[in-house]
Parts: C-alpha cells; structure tokens; sequence
C-alpha cells in the first residue's frame, strides 16, 4: 500500500495548487494520474495546466489521447491509470481504484465544499481502519502546506 496523503485546500483552488504537486512530482521522476468524477473539470484542470505559468511547461495529456500511455501526467475520469504512474492523483469525491504498488496516493479536497469535505473524511477513516499509512496536509494562511500530526 502506498503513502496516502490528504491536501486540505482552504485559500488556494484547486486549478492552482494542481500544478505545484505536479511538479514536485515530476521532480522526483515520477508519473501521475489524475483522477475527477466529471469531464468537465478534467477538462478545466487540462487547461490550465496548458497556460498556469508562462515560464514553465508540464507534459500532460488526456485519457483518450493517442500517447495516454506515454503521459508524465494523464487526467482522465475513469480510474484506469493507463500511463502507469507512481502516483494517484484524486481531485473528486470518486471510488478510488486499486493503488496498490504505487508509491503515493494523494487525496486533494476542497474545505470550502461540502460534499467533498464528508467524501474525505470518510475516506481517511475508512483507510486509517485498514491500517494505511496516512498524513494530512493543510494550507496556512499564505497557501502554503504544513503536515498536521
């Protein structure tokens, strides 16, 4: 089972924390797959990961996409993680699929939404039952994280 960990946004939307842990995941070499329960903000998450710096550049692409299974980052809807990454990505109130043998799983929730917010919690207690090595992590007031015991 890999390290699950939780990112409370509070000050910080999602289209813009997205591309921070992305690129601290890219960093470390890895692959990442992103998952939402609706096209719509795939779509959206798509966009700006095209356009959130103008100094800077994140291979990405979409499940459906020819190279799906070359992408460093693939976003999709549907849990099938076909870009083998290391790390899962969940930006929706969504099942997660199997992420055994991946290295991290993280959790990205928005405080500010409340069926998200209940989603996340559920999942956390469901894990922590199974025994999951969990951490949680929420923004300061400058949109930074701090790892909460």
């Amino acid at each position: 089972m890999p390290d699950i960990w939780f990112y409370h946004l509070e000050t910080t939307p999602l289209d813009q924390a997205l591309p921070d842990l992305l690129e601290k995941v890219a960093q470390k070499g890895w692959r990442a797959y992103v998952h939402g329960h609706e096209d719509d903000k795939i779509s959206a998450l798509n966009d700006r990961l095209w356009s959130y710096r103008p100094d800077s550049f994140l291979a990405h692409g979409r499940e459906g996409d020819d190279l799906e299974g070359h992408q460093p980052v693939l976003l999709g809807t549907s849990g099938r993680m076909a870009n083998k990454p290391q790390v899962y990505l969940s930006v929706s109130p969504t099942d997660l699929p199997d992420v055994s043998g991946l290295e991290r799983c993280l959790i990205v929730f928005d405080g500010n939404d409340a069926e998200h917010l209940t989603w996340a919690r559920g999942q956390w207690k469901q894990l922590k039952a199974t025994g999951a090595d969990l951490a949680y992590w929420k923004q300061n007031d400058r949109g930074r994280w701090e790892k909460m015991q």
